[in-house]
């Protein structure tokens, strides 16, 4: 059985996946890592939303950055008093007194994506921890001295400049669907493992002669129509589970998959 054909019943003949125990091992590895990348869309989708909300909201915070330069690791601007602007995505800090911390930009983020904070002596950038910031940073906040070479140079009227000319290169969506390919490698692969136990004890009480493998690759095979389905709903619906829905309506096909599959005299 080729892939194609494997894809095919996995949505059009659920009483042929049975077959796919005979897929060898190579093969079913490259179609899980196909439905991974169908899984990572969701989070692409959401990445690239909060790029694209970022760099408009950026443009308005260019307009509202005054005069500054980096002087032995900190900053000097004639404008002494700080201020916080607030966007849909963005908090911006510009504190040049030192009266705020890093902790203060964090906590600062509540119902946005996205806090920056120009201190006295680092430039502070938090990000909303959720599953795509996730996958893709690692972490969620990152403070950087302006001692630091990319930014001892740092000045007002270039930070305006990059804010309000800055564009997306066209192949951050790949890279970005590339990231979050492996978290969602990892949590299939769980969640498969974990869902073909329970199939496993299925097939013998129903008393289909196949091992815990074979029921693996049928596993996965019958998670084809699960993990498109809940792609799609992840894609509209932030916050919705599915690694619940595709263990729940994966089980349900692979008991349709072994129906009619060889009997233990």
């Amino acid at each position: 059985m080729s892939l194609l054909q494997l894809a095919k019943n996995s949505i059009l003949h659920f009483n042929q996946l049975k077959y796919a125990k005979n897929l060898g091992f190579g093969k079913i590895v490259i179609y899980l890592l196909l439905l991974s990348l169908i899984a990572a869309i969701p989070i692409t989708l959401q990445v690239r939303n909060a790029f694209s909300d970022i760099q408009s909201d950026g443009e308005k915070i260019a307009e509202q950055i005054p005069d500054f330069t980096i002087e032995n690791g900190e900053m000097e601007t004639e404008q002494q008093e700080g201020f916080i602007y607030q966007t849909d995505s963005i908090i911006f800090t510009f504190d040049p007194e030192g009266q705020r911390t890093p902790e203060d930009i964090s906590t600062d983020m509540i119902g946005n994506f996205l806090s920056v904070g120009l201190l006295q002596d680092e430039a502070v950038l938090s990000v909303q921890s959720n599953e795509a910031t996730e996958a893709v940073l690692g972490d969620n906040q990152f403070e950087f001295s302006y001692n630091e070479e990319p930014l001892q140079n740092l000045s007002g009227e270039e930070l305006r400049n990059e804010l309000s000319q800055s564009q997306l290169p066209w192949w951050t969506p790949l890279v970005v669907l590339l990231i979050a390919t492996y978290p969602s490698f990892i949590n299939l692969i769980v969640t498969f493992l974990i869902v073909t136990i329970i199939g496993n004890l299925y097939s013998r009480i129903r008393r289909v002669k196949n091992r815990f493998l074979d029921n693996l690759k049928i596993m996965i095979a019958s998670a084809t129509l699960p993990v498109i389905i809940g792609a799609v709903i992840n894609s509209f619906v932030l916050g919705f589970d599915s690694t619940t829905f595709i263990a729940i309506l994966s089980f349900f096909i692979f008991t349709q998959a072994i129906k009619n599959a060889k009997k233990i005299e």
